[in-house]
């Protein structure tokens, strides 16, 4: 399926920046299931400083400066990708979760002292006793790695409510477990956090998701947002991606840009102004089927 992505954010300040530094992460990533086919950022104004490079996670990374005086900044990203379906994966014949664990736990070298990372705490995601006692009933002794997370991302779909206004970007992990209510980065750090605090590798991916209007209503352009899921590590098989909050696992309605250990690692942009004030921030995304032919799908939430 291929897609046309463009995510516009602007900032409206009451008075002039006098010059500021930012980086963006808002362009998709290539990967096995996902062929990066054209990408444009567009910066008013211009840049004096502008250059690109992957981060330490392997992201894709805009890193730029203004030095003129402004009144508003605006950053378009445009891409288009293809996404192809996942190979389909048997839950119950993967690895037993203590297995991998206990791979990660002894490993010396290669690319698990890498993954190895992924299992500590992070900013975002303190692994803590609560996690752990929440996590433990998808955890039972001996069960399949895949089928036990699979399980855990049903139980945050039917347990927590999908609630825009209940947090923020800093809203603690212990209130939203609290309350069962938050968006999909709070489902994505919940669940990354119980993973760690079973000793697995899990981290967290940012992107976005196709949303269908409802059967007989307009395509509203600008509409969609920016989504957030996890990955665990499997060996032998590699990440593998659920979502928590449409409690499926991502094919090809969805569109990866970047992954980190938490949101602080894939921010789509940010930086520090000097000047300016109070500002009003304003931000629209939207995401196109290229093909003609469209298949009907239920609406998932972004």
């Amino acid at each position: 399926m291929k897609y046309r992505v463009t995510h516009m954010t602007a900032f409206v300040y009451e008075g002039l920046v006098g010059h500021c530094y930012n980086e963006a992460r808002l362009l998709p990533c290539q990967h096995p299931q996902q062929k990066v086919l054209s990408t444009e950022l567009n910066i008013d104004p211009a840049p004096d400083d502008h250059y690109q490079r992957y981060d330490y996670f392997g992201n894709w990374t805009n890193y730029f400066s203004i030095f003129k005086p402004h009144e508003k900044l605006e950053v378009t990203a445009t891409s288009e990708v293809e996404v192809s379906v996942s190979p389909q994966l048997n839950m119950i014949e993967s690895l037993p979760w203590e297995m991998v664990r206990e791979k990660l736990r002894n490993v010396r070298s290669g690319e698990l002292v890498e993954i190895s990372q992924f299992c500590l705490s992070s900013p975002s995601i303190r692994v803590d006793e609560l996690l752990a006692d929440y996590a433990q009933p998808s955890f039972s002794a001996g069960r399949p790695l895949l089928d036990a997370v699979h399980d855990l991302m049903q139980r945050i779909f039917n347990e927590f409510t999908y609630d825009p206004d209940f947090s923020t970007i800093s809203t603690p992990l212990k209130q939203v477990l609290e309350h069962r209510s938050g968006v999909c980065q709070d489902f994505a750090h919940l669940a990354i956090g119980c993973l760690r605090s079973q000793g697995l590798p899990a981290r967290y991916v940012s992107g976005y998701v196709e949303t269908l209007p409802p059967p007989g209503q307009e395509r509203l352009v600008g509409a969609d947002a920016s989504h957030a899921w996890f990955s665990v590590y499997q060996p032998g098989i590699g990440w593998v991606d659920f979502d928590p909050t449409n409690n499926q696992m991502p094919q090809e309605q969805y569109i990866t840009v970047a992954h980190g250990r938490d949101y602080g690692d894939v921010t789509p942009l940010k930086g520090v102004a000097y000047g300016g004030g109070e500002h009003e921030l304003k931000v629209s995304v939207d995401v196109m089927r290229l093909d003609e032919q469209k298949q009907d799908s239920q609406k998932p939430k972004p």
